[in-house]
């Protein structure tokens, strides 16, 4: 048999060896491009006894591990135990904040998440049936990939190879040393100042970070609130409290940037051309992501994507390829890892063990995690309105219940969105641990609960989750 070099860049960009193995390059029984969420799939065909190949160039534990929520929600921790300290006077604490070691914070979530990327990779050099590709990779044919140099077939194709930051040609933005959202979470200093170019869940969950270590932060949004995607109640809400925050340019579009002695100066202007410029010592392209759809040369293994880039699957993760199925950021059926995690699991059904199991991803919840944090599952009031469906809203603050008081909690509510027959559309919430309080709107409506069970359902006194009940009950009544 041919060997197979593992091989993988090193600081210079360059290659070297790092191993030899002795496999059959053209029978792999699983090959699986991408070691985030596919990192699981891989593992658990080798452990099949399937012969496996893992194609990943970076770290393995994909974006969420090492460039997304994992780091994000590590720095925001610590933005959260700033602000407790500067909000405890109200209950008659005298504290105060000394200082914040930005750098301490950021080496500590790099050690920690670094090793368990690291840790992940030498367990799968050990593993058996299992061969590591520290590579780029792309297809040549199909179920064909180039690998090591030469051509690399296998029975079943996994493509799980994520998503990157988009960066829009904005004039000047390629002529500037911009950050992404993988730059910032690692800057080991506090910029002066910062101009974000966007208002989605990043780009308001940076600035939060940001902002709290002591960043005079801007935010440039197109659209006329912050995190537009949420139930309108909620962005709206969100977007006076950012604005309290930050400086918040809500309905500018940004047109130009460019450098100025002392940093970056960003130009937008509104629908009706009025014209406004920032500044800051760093600016940020929080703007979205894309799939990485493009770099793999999918059309020759006649896998087709839709037109946005994200690679077409059916509810069982199959592609328009035969024997190839797609799954996480690229099949763009939801990008979070939440939902990376379910497909995954899925995935493992039908590729390794052969199964049909179909996804359903109803009932999707998501999180941003601010100050307050927000939380949603299911339509939006917006959604329903344009689709001329009927529904009823209730709606519970938090200052009303007593937990919410204890806290001092002077914003946050809870919104449920139902149809006449008590059949749960939606829920939104903003607020302390509102990623908390959501799961029981989300449990109910992926098992068909109705308002009026929610409602009445026994809660106990003085949680939170009181405010959940009283939304339910406000629709209940």
């Amino acid at each position: 048999m041919p060997e197979v070099r593992a091989i993988e860049p090193n600081c210079r960009g360059s290659f070297f060896v790092v191993g030899v193995v002795e496999i059959d390059m053209a029978d792999f029984d699983v090959l699986v491009i991408g070691g985030g969420t596919g990192n699981n799939v891989a593992s658990a065909a080798a452990d099949a006894g399937l012969e496996t190949a893992l194609v990943e160039p970076g770290p393995l534990g994909g974006t969420c591990l090492n460039r997304g929520c994992n780091p994000s929600k590590m720095l925001i921790q610590a933005a959260n135990a700033i602000n407790h300290v500067r909000d405890a006077e109200q209950f008659h604490v005298d504290a105060t904040l000394d200082g914040v070691d930005h750098a301490a914070v950021v080496d500590e979530m790099d050690d920690l998440l670094g090793g368990i990327a690291e840790d992940m990779e030498a367990r799968y050099r050990e593993k058996e049936n299992l061969t590591l590709f520290k590579e780029r990779t792309e297809f040549v044919d199909e179920r064909t990939v180039r690998l090591g140099g030469e051509a690399v077939t296998a029975e079943k194709v996994v493509v799980a190879a994520g998503s990157r930051p988009i960066v829009p040609p904005i004039d000047g933005l390629e002529d500037v040393d911009y950050l992404t959202s993988q730059d910032a979470l690692y800057l080991r200093a506090t910029p002066e100042s910062l101009v974000i170019l966007g208002g989605g869940y990043i780009a308001v969950e940076l600035g939060y970070f940001f902002d709290a270590m002591g960043t005079d932060v801007t935010i440039v949004e197109m659209m006329d609130s912050l995190v537009h995607r949420e139930d309108g109640d909620v962005a709206e809400a969100f977007t006076d409290i950012a604005a309290d925050r930050h400086d918040v340019y809500t309905g500018h579009r940004v047109t130009a940037v460019e450098e100025t002695g002392e940093g970056y100066a960003v130009h937008a202007e509104t629908e009706t051309s009025d014209e406004t410029t920032v500044e800051g010592s760093e600016v940020l392209v929080a703007l979205g992501r894309r799939p990485n759809s493009d770099t793999l040369n999918l059309e020759t293994a006649g896998i087709d994507v839709d037109d946005r880039g994200f690679v077409e699957t059916n509810e069982y993760l199959q592609t328009t390829a035969e024997n190839v199925w797609a799954q996480g950021d690229i099949a763009g059926n939801a990008l979070f890892k939440h939902s990376g995690d379910y497909e995954t699991r899925h995935t493992v059904a039908n590729v390794v063990h052969e199964e049909s199991r179909a996804i359903d991803l109803s009932a999707m919840p998501h999180t941003i995690f601010t100050e307050p944090q927000m939380a949603g599952v299911g339509a939006t009031e917006e959604e329903l309105t344009d689709e001329d469906t009927e529904y009823v809203v209730g709606r519970a603050d938090y200052v009303d219940s007593a937990m919410g008081r204890a806290k001092k909690l002077d914003h946050g509510f809870v919104k449920v969105l139902a149809a006449p027959d008590g059949e749960i559309l939606g829920a939104h919430a903003i607020g302390y641990e509102a990623s908390t309080l959501l799961h029981e709107a989300v449990l109910a409506m992926r098992t068909g609960v109705t308002v009026d069970d929610v409602a009445g359902t026994i809660h106990a006194h003085p949680t939170l989750s009181k405010v959940v009940e009283a939304a339910f009950r406000d629709v209940s009544n």
